[in-house]
């Protein structure tokens, strides 16, 4: 659900209306039924909130959004639009057991609604943000976040997705984390996490130069000859299809109009800007890494909206569909070959 002082809550309430977000999976709401029942009332929506005590009595309809409370929190008390440390905690209750339920297997895939970050550190986490919380819970090291738009934005088949070496810290510090293994290992995430939507065929990665003109053969910053090259020069070497270093302002033009199926970006706003002024309301956030599938919204928590019955569903309903495509590329993936 998020935090419940955000648009999260209205978020669903109003996709729940919308009939492709029960058609492309089984839903049900980790949350506080009665904060999405105020939501359902907030968007003029007549569902009913049915409280579930496990997965597996999740029937969802039009008419019926099956909600799991997963939070002691006094949540209704929670101001909309404000700060409070109580929908902080929420929203990490709510994230903890969604992840648990994917651990267990008893879901097959997790999407999440926006959390805001100052509520989340004031209720005592000081975890960055989710995507740190889910690599925690998950007991993993090695992850990172994809931004991806799915087709017909992105002009592949299998959408576009630009994958980050570094990802929520100060731009002061990408010079110090950039090292050829972290590079490396971005590039094989981002094919990974590419094959399950483009069924097998390998992946196109394009890697992004760190400077301007991707350093000019060394006039404008090095890292491009001492990191950025050799790693790919590794990840080629292991079978991936990786191009670069290119200028990060062309290779996303390239990109776009499809050339390639992922980018590897350097920082945070290198490939988000890109991605976020083409298809604002269509990105999807995945999370690579884990052992469980996660995809999120791309937009935040829009204080300044919240609960007015403004907020818009898309990146939410993508943010569905892009699970429910990973979950099944991944399955064709593993299906013996005569059965494909």
């Amino acid at each position: 659900m998020g935090d419940v002082a955000g648009i999260g809550p209205e978020v669903i309430a109003r996709a729940w209306g919308e009939a492709p977000l029960r058609n492309l999976a089984r839903p049900f709401v980790v949350g506080r039924c009665e904060a999405l029942a105020r939501a359902v009332a907030c968007v003029g929506g007549s569902a009913e909130v049915r409280r579930i005590n496990r997965p597996e009595e999740a029937e969802p309809s039009s008419r019926v959004i099956p909600c799991l409370d997963a939070t002691d929190q006094d949540v209704l008390a929670v101001p909309p639009g404000r700060v409070d440390p109580r929908a902080g905690r929420a929203a990490y209750d709510f994230l903890v057991a969604a992840i648990d339920l994917a651990l267990a297997g008893r879901v097959d895939a997790v999407t999440t609604l926006p959390i805001n970050k100052e509520s989340l550190h004031a209720s005592g986490v000081r975890h960055p943000g989710h995507t740190e919380i889910l690599a925690e819970r998950c007991g993993v090291s090695d992850f990172t976040m994809m931004l991806y738009l799915g087709p017909p934005i992105g002009q592949s088949e299998a959408g576009l997705g630009v994958v980050h070496v570094t990802l929520h810290v100060a731009l002061r510090e990408v010079f110090a984390l950039l090292t050829i293994e972290r590079v490396r290992a971005t590039i094989a995430l981002a094919d990974r996490a590419l094959r399950p939507l483009t069924r097998g065929r390998r992946p196109r990665v394009a890697v992004a130069g760190l400077n301007p003109h991707a350093g000019e053969h060394g006039l404008f910053g090095d890292e491009e000859i001492r990191i950025i090259g050799p790693a790919i020069e590794r990840a080629r070497a292991e079978g991936i299809d990786v191009t670069g270093p290119i200028a990060a302002d062309t290779l996303f033009v390239r990109a776009i109009r499809g050339e390639f199926d992922a980018v590897v970006a350097m920082y945070h706003d290198q490939g988000h800007v890109a991605l976020k002024t083409i298809g604002f309301e269509h990105a999807v956030n995945v999370t690579l890494g884990l052992p469980i599938v996660r995809t999120s919204v791309a937009h935040g928590t829009a204080f300044d909206i919240a609960w007015q019955g403004r907020a818009v569903t898309s990146s939410l309903i993508e943010a569905v569909r892009v699970a429910a495509r990973i979950v099944e590329g991944q399955r064709a993936l593993k299906a013996p070959v005569a059965a494909r």
